[in-house]
């Protein structure tokens, strides 16, 4: 999610689709189609209260400071964890002009979450920025690769970030296999809606991070992350397609963002889209993103009690996570965080508690 929702068409396929918001020493042998392996996985059973947290290091670099709800300022996870959070997402861009998202910041801020109890989701855009259902822009260093070599680089760069966290004792819970897919990653060899070889392709390239990920990660979850949680059509065109051309993942995460004059509406669709997911392919479902207007706090939260409680209500519902709560005063001009303008938790947070 970034600063608003985006539509886009995808040909005659009639999509309406969601919204914005290392080294190489490792050596994949994958020179076709990735080899997928049936991993056992052991990961926590334990319900995820989340938060994408990712802006925190950016934020704190411009002066922001945080505060529990009786205004002693505290560090942001801090914060988080008093308000019910047990879980934290973080993206990760390949090589961010500013550095922000990319492998070491993500680092720094997962022995944070880590040093705070939490569990770590990791979220891969595969890009040098967003990567949304409107924006799926290769790496500048991947740009020219051929589309062996760019499977073949996406799961060095995928295993090498992973084995960097390893290293610094960090271990995921779950980890997203690029950022609200709703039409493939890497265009534009990985945009399904082109043909049916960048649907294959698109499902390969799945392959390649859920291969470097159990490489390194075992019991981790993977995640294929698509926008518009409640659009049961367009879930049903990028998970059958990712069925049929072979690809593996363990969970299917959407995002959520509603109006305020239709939550409810949206939180039921979403529930009968998270079941079928779970009946029809026999995977686990998340809400990876929520969000809702930073000023209607109190419909937030009742959203969001609703949200949590049909997440948990499905059988292999793993969590919901709320996108950047922590963004106030307007940061970056995006109006769906959950802290007022004085760095406070919002009653919008008390969803969260548990």
């Amino acid at each position: 999610m970034k600063r608003g929702l985006i539509f886009i068409s995808a040909a005659s396929l009639c999509l309406t689709l969601g919204c914005k918001k290392g080294g190489a020493d490792e050596v994949a042998t994958n020179t076709t189609k990735p080899i997928t392996r049936e991993v056992t996985t052991n990961a926590t059973t334990s319900f995820a209260y989340g938060s994408d947290a990712s802006w925190v290091t950016q934020m704190e670099a411009s002066g922001y400071k945080f505060y529990n709800n009786s205004g002693t300022q505290q560090d942001l996870f801090t914060v988080l964890k008093g308000k019910g959070i047990t879980a934290i997402r973080l993206r990760v861009w390949v090589n961010p002009s500013a550095g922000y998202c990319n492998t070491a910041d993500v680092v720094a801020k997962a022995k944070r979450a880590a040093a705070a109890g939490m569990s770590i989701m990791i979220d891969f855009h595969y890009s040098d920025t967003w990567a949304d259902p409107g924006h799926q822009t290769k790496p500048a260093a991947w740009a020219s690769l051929d589309f062996t070599t760019l499977m073949n680089t996406m799961y060095n760069y995928t295993y090498n970030t992973l084995n960097t966290l390893k290293s610094n004792g960090i271990t995921p819970t779950w980890v997203q296999v690029g950022n609200e897919t709703s039409d493939g990653m890497l265009w534009q060899d990985g945009r399904a809606s082109v043909s049916a070889t960048n649907f294959k392709n698109f499902a390969w390239l799945v392959n390649s991070g859920y291969n470097a990920t159990k490489a390194i990660f075992p019991s981790a979850l993977v995640i294929v992350h698509v926008a518009n949680g409640f659009n049961n059509t367009t879930t049903r065109w990028i998970f059958d397609g990712l069925k049929a051309n072979g690809a593996s993942w363990d969970v299917c995460g959407f995002s959520v963002y509603p109006a305020t004059s239709s939550w409810s509406t949206t939180d039921s669709q979403v529930l009968a889209n998270m079941q079928d997911m779970v009946s029809r392919y026999g995977k686990k479902v998340m809400i990876c993103e929520a969000g809702m207007d930073v000023n209607s706090a109190s419909t937030t939260k009742s959203f969001l009690v609703d949200l949590i409680a049909k997440t948990k209500s499905v059988s292999g519902g793993l969590g919901v996570f709320y996108w950047e709560p922590e963004a106030y005063n307007g940061w970056q001009g995006y109006t769906m965080g959950a802290f007022d303008s004085s760095g406070k938790p919002t009653v919008a947070m008390d969803a969260f508690v548990h």
